[in-house]
């Protein structure tokens, strides 16, 4: 019972770090959402948003801070 609270600590931690960077992101990234390749359909009572190009970006910019963290690490 003890591991399974440790983890909802962390992930608890992890979720509010997330809410934080995206705060932060959206106010000093403003392009980010609207880059070209990122899909908006708007019809008459409904939107939908694809947001392609930059989830291609951070996935790449994570990708390469995880791949420098593990290479610290060891």
């Amino acid at each position: 019972m003890e591991n399974i609270g440790k983890f909802l600590v962390a992930a608890g931690a992890a979720i509010a770090l997330a809410g934080v960077l995206l705060w932060a992101g959206g106010r000093f990234f403003p392009m980010l959402g609207r880059l070209p390749g990122d899909i908006v359909i708007s019809r008459k009572n409904l939107t939908v948003f694809f947001p392609v190009t930059t989830m291609i970006i951070i996935s790449v910019v994570l990708t390469v801070l995880a791949n420098l963290l593990s290479k610290w690490i060891k």
